[in-house]
């Protein structure tokens, strides 16, 4: 029997006019993930799945990655599964490639092929999330994918095959890890890795829990001890060095799920923020000599406004009241609602989840995957959450429902002023879809100027949310082009517009929930028909103006082609 998705009652047919709507079956984005699930309630089971959105073959589009489960337990196979995968799904990761085509009339046709077996991966770990990164400078994303045990490294070959260079570049990781991000974080020219490890669960030392109505449910993860976290510094020469220990992040660590890379305090260094499931969160401010410091707890990140730890599985950063600072948005369990933290500009945050509007909303489910993107192209940053439970849903269990863990997805609307709206209701039918959702991605897969979301269900159909309503108003698009050749992650651009607005948006793929996101920068620029400058903030400390970019279409901007800025 499967998992299949539910519909509340309202959802019978797509509507006109939907803001988003499923294409990941006419598009041939065709994935299930699965969860091996058999009645014995391993804590991993619903902590997957993950998905990446980058461009492996240089062709300008956005291609798919997914992590694919596997069935568990000894002597276990298909035969025991409670929700058996559909005919003819591999159970490996799958990598799918964007084969869009524009044609006379503008029109944009979406079109994914399966090119796993041509790629030469081999993704058969038990899959959980996926960073992106060009780790080696020769122009080409690779791939980080993390697994419940033994992660591996993916290097791009630049001919369409991937090789395994896991031991070989010293990036090994055999304890149980969900989230990865790849940054620059010494300023060398070299993306190092940041591995965040969740928990010692195994399957020789599972619990048996029970819910309160004594019937067997999933465990805690404050029943199983935490794992330090790794930074893998890159040596330049295809290998990393386990700095984890010297660069002071293993004094602190909790059962990390969300990781993100971003300048916290406005020093031009990269920072890193953790978020801990069930434990305090760490943000690791760099010291800018190699090594890091843990203030989460002084900047008023480490917990709630309550002073109390939550889930913390979700995490992303960014400028959402155009200040010029990166604000936190973090998604988190049933009960507790989600978090914004607010910065000051100098690294030092405010618990505005209640007064935002974003807390109420927020309580009735558990998030995962999350991003700050314009969804409508008005120039101010919404939300959308993943949602979907970790434990069974006794209303659901009671009708007899055979996967009851799953919610409705939210998209979050910014009023601009501060506050934000629940708009889910208005959003399309896929948004009244009832599924367990876990990783998601952002990026604009069909280059029209909006942003798009790959939703990675948990025992589910993977769907595409195709942006309908974006790109109706003015973009900008940049791609950011460092002196290595590769995309800029960690570099800043303010868009000036007139006299009085700026807005601030970073180069980055990790963030959200096991997941990689696309590099480019895309702009919404409401009712403005011009852009007067365009400054980039690179992540070596160079600053560059580019006074005239075009608007509807992407530009790269490469590192040393602008007009140099005295700083």
């Amino acid at each position: 029997m499967l998992a299949t998705a539910l519909l509340l009652p309202a959802s019978q047919a797509a509507r006109s006019g939907d803001m988003f709507t499923d294409q990941a079956a006419a598009t041939g984005l065709d994935f299930f993930y699965f969860n091996g699930m058999s009645g014995e309630f391993f804590f991993n089971e619903n902590v997957g799945a993950g998905v990446a959105l980058f461009d492996y073959d240089n062709d300008g589009d956005l291609d798919v990655y997914f992590t694919q489960g596997r069935m568990q337990g000894e002597g276990k196979g298909l035969e025991n599964a409670l929700f058996p995968p559909p005919a003819g799904v591999a159970l490996t990761d799958r990598l799918f490639r964007n084969d869009l085509v524009v044609t006379d009339d503008g029109g944009r046709v979406l079109h994914f092929t399966d090119v796993t077996e041509q790629s030469g991966i081999q993704g058969d770990g038990y899959g959980m999330g996926v960073a992106a990164g060009d780790y080696d400078n020769d122009g080409w994303v690779d791939l980080y994918v993390t697994n419940f045990r033994a992660n591996q490294l993916w290097r791009n070959n630049g001919d369409g095959s991937f090789s395994d260079t896991t031991e070989r570049a010293g990036a090994e990781e055999h304890r149980w890890s969900v989230s990865a991000v790849f940054l620059d974080y010494d300023r060398d020219g070299w993306l190092d890795l940041f591995v965040g490890n969740y928990t010692d669960f195994s399957l020789q030392n599972k619990r048996i829990c029970y819910a309160p109505n004594s019937a067997r449910d999933y465990c805690s993860p404050k029943l199983y001890g935490a794992l330090p976290d790794r930074l893998l510094r890159n040596q330049g020469d295809g290998s990393f060095e386990d700095v984890s220990e010297q660069a002071g992040i293993t004094r602190a660590f909790g059962p990390a799920l969300g990781v993100i890379g971003t300048d916290l305090n406005n020093d031009g260094w990269l920072d890193l923020y953790v978020g801990n499931d069930a434990a305090a969160n760490q943000l690791w401010l760099n010291q800018r000599d190699g090594t890091f410091r843990d203030e989460a707890l002084l900047s008023g990140t480490a917990v709630n406004m309550e002073g109390a730890v939550e889930a913390s599985m979700g995490v992303d950063a960014a400028d959402f009241d155009g200040d010029g600072d990166e604000d936190l948005f973090m998604t988190h369990l049933l009960g507790e609602t989600n978090t914004l933290y607010v910065n000051d500009g100098h690294g030092w945050f405010e618990d505005r989840s209640l007064v935002s509007g974003l807390a109420v909303p927020s309580k009735a489910y558990t998030s995962f995957g999350t991003a700050w993107f314009d969804y409508d192209n008005d120039g101010w940053l919404d939300l959308f959450a993943a949602n979907g439970e970790v434990r069974v849903v006794p209303i659901l269990a009671k009708a007899g429902d055979n996967y009851p863990l799953h919610q409705p997805n939210q998209l979050f609307r910014n009023r601009g002023d501060g506050t934000f709206e629940d708009i889910s209701a208005q959003a399309g039918a896929v948004f009244t879809l009832s599924e367990v959702s876990r990783g998601a991605a952002f990026g604009d897969l069909d280059n029209d100027g909006d942003t798009d979301i790959v939703v990675a269900n948990n025992s589910g159909a993977a769907r595409l949310l195709r942006n309908e309503v974006g790109n109706a108003r003015h973009w900008l698009g940049l791609r950011l082009v460092a002196k290595q050749g590769r995309d800029a992650l960690g570099a800043r651009v303010e868009i000036q517009i007139g006299e009085d607005r700026r807005l601030w948006r970073r180069v980055r793929t990790g963030g959200s929930y096991a997941a990689a996101n696309d590099p480019r920068i895309l702009v919404g620029l409401g009712q403005a028909t011009r852009v007067d400058r365009v400054r980039v903030y690179w992540a070596d400390g160079d600053v560059e103006d580019w006074p005239e970019v075009p608007l509807g279409r992407y530009t790269p901007l490469r590192q040393g082609q602008g007009r140099g800025v005295a700083q």
